[in-house]
C-alpha cells in the first residue's frame, strides 16, 4: 500500500494512509499505557483489583482491535470512494474534452469557410477593382482623344462610320469623296433614281463644350456658354455653304454628333442653336437619331428597288397567267379523259356481270352417272339439277 496516497479529505486537508497508521498506532501505544498502569496499579491494589484491571485491559484490547477494524473499513471505503470519484472525474473530463475538441474543429471549420468566402469576395473585389482602373484608364485616353482635335475629328469619323457601314450597303455611301467645289465632306449617302447625295460631317465643336463643363462653381458661365454657341453656329454655317450644292448635294446636310449627352445638353440649354440649324438646313443628329435616319434611308433604298423591279414583277406575273391558263386547259383535257374512262369502266363492268351471271349458270349444272349395259359404256351427258 502506498502510504503518500490520499485516504480521506477532511475539508480542504487530505489525509493519507500514512497519517491514518500513525494515528492507529499512536491510539494503540496509548491504550497499552493505560493497561500497563491499570495491572501497575491493581497489582499494587490487591488481587481482586488486579483481575478487574486485566479484565478491562482485555475489554480495552477488544475495542483496540474493534477500532482497528472499523479505522480499516473507512480507509477501504475511502479508497474506493475516491476511486469511483477519480474514475468519474476522468470519464467528466474526457467527455468535455471530445465535446471541447468537437466544438473546436466546428468552429476551425466555420472559419476556415468563411475565410474562404472571404478570399473569394477579395477576388471579386481585386477583380472589380482592376476593371475601375482599366476603365479609368480608358477614360483618361477618351479625355485626352477629345481634347486633341484630329484625335476628337477621327472619334467621330469613327464612329458615324459604323453607323453608316451597319445599316447600309456598301454601293449607297462613299467616305471622303471630293465634290465639285473641292470639299470633301466625311461621308456621302447617294440616294436613289437620282444624282443627288447626302452629306454627314462629324466634326463636332468640342473646346467649348469641354471648358464649359470643366468651369468651376464660382466662373462664370455665361462667357463660356457664348464661345460654345459660336463654335457651333460657325461650324453649321460652314458646312451649309459647303456642302449644300444645288444639283449635287441634298438641300439638308447632317453635322453628326458624337455623344448622346452633348446632344441632350443642346436640346435643353441651346435652342437656339438647334432652331438656327434647321433654318440653315443642317440636321443634328446624335448616334441614336443617325440610326434611325439610316432606317429611314434603307425604307427609301428598299422602294426605289422595288420600283426598279415593278416592270420585272409585271412581266413575270403575265408569263405566270399564261402557265395558268395552259395549265386550266391541260386540265380539262385531264377530265375529259377521265370521262371517257369512266364511261370505258362502265362497259368493263357490264360485261364482268354478264361473264358472273354465265359463270353461276355454269355452277349449276351436274353430271348424270354413266348407265353400265354389258360392259358397254354410254358417253355422259348434262343433266340439268333439280
Amino acid at each position: 500500500m502506498d502510504f503518500s496516497e490520499t485516504a480521506i479529505l477532511i475539508g480542504e486537508t487530505a489525509v493519507t494512509w500514512g497519517h491514518l497508521t500513525v494515528f492507529a498506532a499512536t491510539v494503540a501505544l496509548a491504550l497499552l499505557v493505560a493497561t500497563v498502569v491499570l495491572a501497575w496499579r491493581a497489582a499494587s491494589g490487591g488481587g481482586q483489583q488486579s483481575i478487574d484491571a486485566m479484565r478491562r485491559a482485555a475489554e480495552l484490547e477488544t475495542k483496540l482491535a474493534e477500532m482497528s477494524g472499523q479505522l480499516r473499513g473507512l480507509a477501504e471505503h475511502s479508497a474506493s470512494t475516491q476511486a469511483h470519484l477519480t474514475q468519474t472525474l476522468d470519464t467528466r473530463l474526457d467527455q468535455v474534452s471530445q465535446r471541447l475538441g468537437a466544438g473546436l474543429n466546428e468552429s476551425s471549420q466555420r472559419t476556415t469557410q468563411s475565410l474562404q468566402k472571404l478570399n473569394e469576395r477579395l477576388a471579386v473585389i481585386d477583380t472589380a477593382q482592376t476593371n475601375l482602373t482599366n476603365l479609368s484608364s480608358e477614360m483618361l485616353s477618351l479625355r485626352d482623344i477629345l481634347a486633341n482635335k484630329q484625335s476628337r475629328g477621327a472619334y467621330g469619323q469613327a464612329r458615324m462610320e459604323a453607323i453608316i457601314r451597319d445599316g447600309l450597303h456598301s454601293t449607297a455611301y462613299s467616305f471622303q469623296t471630293t465634290l465639285s467645289n473641292g470639299t470633301r465632306p466625311d461621308c456621302l449617302v447617294r440616294l436613289p433614281e437620282n444624282d443627288i447625295s447626302v452629306v454627314i460631317d462629324a466634326k463636332f465643336p468640342l473646346e467649348g463644350f469641354n471648358a464649359l463643363k470643366q468651369a468651376g462653381p464660382d466662373e462664370d458661365p455665361k462667357p463660356l456658354q457664348q464661345r460654345f454657341r459660336a463654335d457651333v453656329l460657325k461650324h453649321i454655317k460652314d458646312i451649309s455653304e459647303k456642302y449644300l450644292l444645288k444639283g449635287e448635294t441634298h438641300e439638308t446636310a447632317i453635322m453628326f454628333v458624337p455623344s448622346e449627352s452633348i446632344y441632350a445638353d443642346l436640346h435643353e440649354n441651346f435652342e437656339d442653336i438647334i432652331q438656327r440649324a434647321h433654318r440653315k438646313h443642317v440636321i443634328i443628329a446624335s448616334p441614336n437619331v443617325l440610326m434611325l435616319l439610316v432606317q429611314t434611308m434603307q425604307a427609301v433604298f428598299k422602294d426605289a428597288r422595288m420600283r426598279e423591279q415593278a416592270v420585272v414583277i409585271q412581266t413575270e406575273v403575265v408569263r405566270l397567267m399564261d402557265d395558268v391558263g395552259r395549265m386550266h386547259d391541260r386540265v380539262l383535257d385531264l377530265q375529259r379523259h377521265f370521262g371517257q374512262a369512266g364511261k370505258d369502266i362502265e362497259k368493263i363492268v357490264i360485261s364482268s356481270d354478264k361473264i358472273s351471271r354465265r359463270g353461276a349458270k355454269i355452277e349449276q349444272v351436274e353430271f348424270a352417272e354413266p348407265a353400265q349395259r354389258d360392259g358397254d359404256a354410254s358417253p355422259p351427258r348434262l343433266v340439268a339439277g333439280e
